[in-house]
């Protein structure tokens, strides 16, 4: 667990939620609250207790649409990252992030950027359990190799533990990784399945396409934002007893190697780790 007071990084991260709401509703951006997000608005009514990111996810044909504008609609402040718009991130979704704040997550990785919102894509897939068994392993094998080209080699030593980083590193290229994963994911026409997945959760992220529905007005924070339909549905098959509060041990953090919330990331430079949190 953190141990800082993370309410202030929440209070960062809604007001982002606040700007990318806004531009959805005004350029017709389908989203909804996601995962961690969309439970803590059913069960808490705004973030839940722990919970230092927040997630919302857009159907393919959206998501498309609004990393391709977003940073043309969005407030100067605000900048969408994504691997079609930056060289060196990593993640095959793209986040929404303050640029007057600073996070670095991991020292090994040394991606830096602002504190952020999470923007899923929802894509079609296939109903058929083989052809999902295939999708996924597929998934989960370009995103352990995308691991180990961006990692650090030498985070457990000049050892044997660097050896298989290294050997990736050399095989493959960030842009190959990248455009295998895009590849995968898009595999299956959103408009044509009745099954839609957001990727991150693996097996527990499919959904019949109806669960997710319309975005239906959801309170979080004190505020109205567009949350899934079917809720209890969508929250049953990610996290089974939902409303159930889970142990301290399973209660999961960032515990962000470094965080900012009044510095701007480009100004970031290593002698500012020995003032952070």
């Amino acid at each position: 667990m953190a141990t800082y007071d993370i309410r202030p990084l929440q209070l960062k991260i809604l007001e982002i939620l606040d700007v990318v709401d806004k531009t959805c509703k005004e350029n017709n951006i389908k989203y909804y609250l996601a995962s961690g997000t969309m439970l803590g608005a059913i069960r808490h009514k705004g973030f839940i207790p722990w919970d230092d990111d927040a997630d919302i996810m857009m159907p393919r044909p959206d998501y498309e649409k609004f990393i391709a504008n977003a940073n043309q609609w969005l407030p100067k402040q605000y900048e969408l990252i994504c691997s079609e718009n930056d060289e060196n991130y990593s993640f095959p979704f793209a986040k929404v992030q303050d640029s007057q704040t600073t996070i670095l997550e991991r020292i090994h990785l040394k991606y830096i950027g602002g504190v952020y919102l999470d923007v899923f894509p929802l894509d079609g897939i296939s109903s058929n359990k083989i052809a999902q068994w295939w999708h996924f392993f597929r998934y989960h094998y370009y995103k352990k190799i995308n691991y180990f080209i961006n990692r650090d080699p030498y985070k457990h030593g000049h050892g044997p533990s660097s050896w298989l980083p290294l050997l990736i590193q050399k095989t493959y290229s960030k842009q190959w990784v990248k455009m295998k994963m895009r590849k995968m994911m898009i595999s299956y026409d959103y408009d044509k399945c009745e099954l839609v997945v957001d990727h991150d959760d693996g097996w527990k992220g499919v959904v019949r396409k109806d669960i997710v529905g319309e975005p239906t007005p959801t309170l979080f924070e004190g505020k109205e934002y567009c949350g899934v339909e079917k809720y209890d549905s969508y929250l049953t098959i990610k996290y089974d007893d939902y409303m159930t509060i889970p142990p301290l041990s399973k209660q999961h953090q960032h515990n962000f190697y470094y965080l900012n919330l009044e510095k701007p990331y480009r100004d970031f430079n290593e002698s500012d780790i020995d003032n952070s949190i």
